[in-house]
């Protein structure tokens, strides 16, 4: 692992998860002041935005004069991100691991430590995400019918769908299992 990503690891850990690592809060949006940020981790401003441009997954975003930065997903930290409302596709995907799959069966699809639960555009990249937590398995989601039930989509600025919750009863297998 290479040294940007490491420091992108933990920009991200202190954005989404632990701010009081560096001695800072996050504001109720997510914010944190750029500058305590560079001189929290130790960094230049030049690196960090080097991360920010360069991230495959766009997780960080700036204010419109860069005094400001914060996480676009992912957050455990109690925040609120005003994310416009979205009408979505008619189908998102998510990757999970089979080992969540008696209790996603039982509840739902349940944000957890988050605040939203992350819906993906795409099979391939649900699969990315399902094989991060052990062996993939991917459901499909009736996004639209969801929508049009009165489930509230959001869509964070890289394409990650959101929503808070997907009971168990819009979970369509697609597989038995993703190999």
């Amino acid at each position: 692992m290479n040294n940007l990503t490491r420091t992108s690891k933990l920009i991200s850990k202190i954005l989404r998860h632990e701010p009081e690592m560096i001695g800072v809060t996050l504001d109720p949006d997510g914010w944190i002041d750029t500058q305590a940020l560079l001189t929290g981790i130790q960094i230049s401003q030049a690196t960090l935005e080097q991360i920010v441009n360069t991230d495959t997954k766009q997780r960080y975003s700036f204010n419109q004069d860069k005094t400001k930065i914060r996480a676009n997903y992912g957050h455990s930290a109690k925040i609120i991100i005003n994310y416009p409302e979205k009408e979505p596709p008619e189908i998102l995907y998510h990757g999970t691991a089979e080992r969540f799959l008696p209790s996603i069966r039982e509840k739902g699809l349940l944000p957890m430590q988050r605040l939203y639960v992350h819906l993906s555009k795409d099979i391939e990249t649900a699969i990315t995400v399902g094989t991060r937590h052990g062996k993939p398995y991917i459901f499909q989601i009736p996004a639209r019918i969801m929508h049009q039930q009165g489930h509230i989509f959001y869509q964070a600025p890289n394409g990650v769908w959101l929503t808070k919750f997907i009971p168990s009863n819009f979970l369509q297998d697609i597989a038995e299992r993703v190999d």
